[in-house]
């Protein structure tokens, strides 16, 4: 099975994380995409963010409907601070026959090289790299992946499938954080995020000052 990761807080998810992963499943034929929310995020571990349980529940209601996508919350009922290598081991363990990769920006994969354990990390799952662009756009996202990083950490061949694997999705300017602090100003979110999980935050006053 060709399986697709994508972590981050979710906090809340939106449209841009729904648009990321389905443009990475049709373009790299995955079978399935697992939407993974950390517990603690090891760069932002200052932020306060809403419970684990219900940011699960808010990628739950986004992803329902589609068969692809699943929510897998393995650092949520760890707890505490988790790194992406260790949890893409632990998925690797599981079921050694999967083919993983793992979604993230160029912008991410610029700052790879810091991660833990990077090289093993690359090594146990492919960096599926998303390149965002719209029409007129001529940012660095158009140019040539930067790879430098990377080259002193890991074989010619695993580079040459991370060049391989990029993938195209229309430049959607959304973020989390615009979105909370429309919440907090009193500013609706209407077409940020699907409507359950506006309806949802909305029920239980989440973001509000």
């Amino acid at each position: 099975m060709r399986l697709g990761i994508l972590g981050g807080t979710f906090d809340p998810v939106h449209y841009g994380h729904l648009l990321l992963a389905e443009s990475c499943r049709e373009e790299c034929h995955l079978d399935q995409v697992w939407f993974v929310p950390t517990a603690v995020p090891p760069h932002k571990r200052q932020q306060e963010l809403a419970p684990g349980a219900q940011r699960v529940e808010m990628l739950e209601l986004a992803t329902a409907g589609h068969p692809a996508f699943l929510v897998f919350p393995y650092e949520i009922n760890r707890g505490g601070v988790n790194y992406t290598v260790d949890t893409l081991a632990r998925i690797k363990e599981e079921d050694s026959s999967r083919e993983l990769f793992f979604l993230m920006g160029a912008d991410s994969l610029r700052d790879l090289p810091n991660w833990k354990e990077p090289a093993r990390l690359c090594q146990l799952a492919t960096p599926l790299v998303v390149r965002r662009s719209s029409p007129g756009f001529t940012g660095d996202d158009t140019g040539p992946l930067d790879l430098s990083g990377l080259e002193q950490l890991l074989p010619a061949e695993r580079l040459s499938a991370i060049r391989h694997h990029q993938v195209r999705m229309p430049r959607v300017d959304l973020s989390s954080t615009e979105i909370r602090q429309r919440i907090a100003d009193g500013r609706g979110i209407r077409y940020r995020t699907p409507r359950a999980v506006e309806k949802y935050i909305e029920t239980h006053q989440l973001y509000r000052e």
